[in-house]
């Protein structure tokens, strides 16, 4: 992953998370309970200059609970089934 502008260190892989909207919102809106709403944190990670950054974190460490770039887990689970679909195919 190419450094980013931003980090203060440049091999610094998580220095997106400076920037990142959820820093500042409740973080319950991220782990909401098995059937509760996902709306709210979706709603601020739209808005959110470094979704994608957070969204390959997650992937990347197989983030299995909540919100991350914009995605649940189940929308995550489709995403690494499709790249393991694309790698083999």
């Amino acid at each position: 992953m190419p450094a980013l502008p931003w980090a203060a260190d440049p091999d610094d892989a998580t220095a997106w998370r400076q920037l990142a909207l959820c820093g500042e919102t409740d973080p319950d809106a991220f782990f909401p309970e098995q059937g509760g709403s996902t709306r709210e944190a979706k709603r601020v990670c739209a808005g959110c200059v470094v979704r994608t950054e957070c969204l390959e974190f997650a992937l990347s460490n197989d983030e299995r609970f909540g919100i991350w770039g914009g995605l649940s887990e189940r929308e995550r689970r489709r995403i690494r089934v499709q790249r393991r679909e694309a790698l083999t195919a």
